[in-house]
């Protein structure tokens, strides 16, 4: 693995800890304070599986730019990342009366909370913040202590809410159990182990046999260059197959179990995941086999009735047009890129958060 010393950046090697993930290799922290605790410290995900770096997030620019360029990703990770750059960010306003402070943090948030739209865990983050601040008395110093504490909060529930998750649906995940999922919604994308790979690893932490098949998951291939990296490295075999492969895998017999994220789920049971999953839900479907959504309670918004009120982000056409800095259509093509579909709630046999397993009509209270 290649080695890479940058500004604001840090290499780390697995094998120079002691401490162990799942007694195998070290937990991955996707999301953290530095040790001074006066910048988010993240592992830039444009970087793998080629190189891990880690890098400092300190100004409000810094923290937009990565979770817009995905350096940090996945909704409980930018969540939790958003809460603690807020932090960050106002630092050098600590000095300013608190009118004047209020009026900074108040642009900070609107600013954060509208990188990416669809995910709801960065609004709610956000959201949670501003009224910590909002119920807190004192100077700007006072009110950064206790946005700190709140954002520490924050990291520490999800981390919390990954085990949750894993514990409730590792009933899915019986011995020799094939999984088929999408994206990434493991370790890289939260606080802690994950959400839709938060049930592999508790089934392969109780011993049991499971393997995974990941979607490479274009335009970004966050399924060949992050799943496959962080379950290789936990020992859990995984097959990649292209996103067009996965009906006639289930066709052959070859997938048990669909286990996939979300990033906004409606109060219907609607679910909004990366691009592709709807097709893999209408697949699953028609071959009977279980299609799991697996997502914190935060990423539940009852303020949104039904799958088609929730607001798609539309990414640039470059990231279709190039793969790897590497032309792969003809200047000008004409692009459609959306990051995100709707995978209606008739196609999901359940959804486990970390408040349990909900099945329909979902209900949730």
């Amino acid at each position: 693995m290649a080695r890479v010393v940058e500004d604001e950046s840090r290499i780390y090697s697995t094998a120079a800890r002691a401490e162990r993930y799942f007694h195998d290799v070290e937990p991955i922290r996707a999301v953290q304070w530095s040790p001074g605790g006066d910048a988010v410290r993240i592992i830039d995900q444009r970087r793998l599986p080629g190189e891990v770096v880690e890098r400092d997030l300190r100004s409000l620019h810094d923290g937009c730019d990565a979770i817009y360029t995905l350096a940090v990703r996945g909704a409980p990770a930018i969540g939790v990342a958003a809460a603690m750059n807020l932090v960050t960010s106002l630092q050098d306003w600590a000095g300013d009366d608190r009118h004047a402070f209020d009026v900074t943090l108040e642009s900070h948030a609107r600013a954060l909370a509208a990188v990416r739209p669809t995910a709801v865990n960065l609004a709610w983050a956000i959201a949670r913040m501003m009224a910590r601040a909002e119920a807190t008395s004192g100077p700007p110093t006072q009110v950064l202590g206790v946005l700190h504490v709140e954002a520490t909060a924050i990291l520490n529930e999800d981390r919390a809410m990954c085990d949750a998750i894993g514990a409730n649906g590792v009933e899915f995940v019986p011995d020799g159990t094939r999984v088929l999922t999408h994206c990434n919604a493991g370790a890289l994308a939260t606080a802690g182990i994950g959400t839709a790979l938060a049930p592999v690893y508790a089934a392969h932490a109780a011993g049991r046999r499971v393997h995974v098949v990941a979607g490479e998951t274009r335009p970004l291939l966050q399924g060949s260059r992050l799943t496959a990296w962080e379950l290789g490295r936990a020992g859990i075999p995984v097959r990649l197959i292209t996103d067009g492969m996965a009906a006639s895998l289930m066709q052959s017999g070859r997938v048990d179990l669909v286990l996939v994220g979300a990033d906004r789920i409606a109060a219907n049971g609607d679910v909004a995941n990366k691009i592709g999953t709807y097709s893999i839900a209408v697949a699953a479907h028609h071959h009977g086999i279980p299609f799991v959504v697996c997502a914190p309670w935060s990423t539940v918004d009852p303020q949104t009735a039904t799958g088609g009120a929730i607001a798609i982000e539309m990414r640039d056409g470059s990231e279709v047009r190039t793969i790897a800095g590497l032309t792969v259509s003809p200047d000008g093509t004409d692009v459609w890129n959306p990051a995100f579909d709707i995978t209606p709630s008739a196609l999901v046999t359940a959804i486990v958060t970390d408040r349990g397993v909900h099945r329909a009509p979902f209900v949730f209270v």
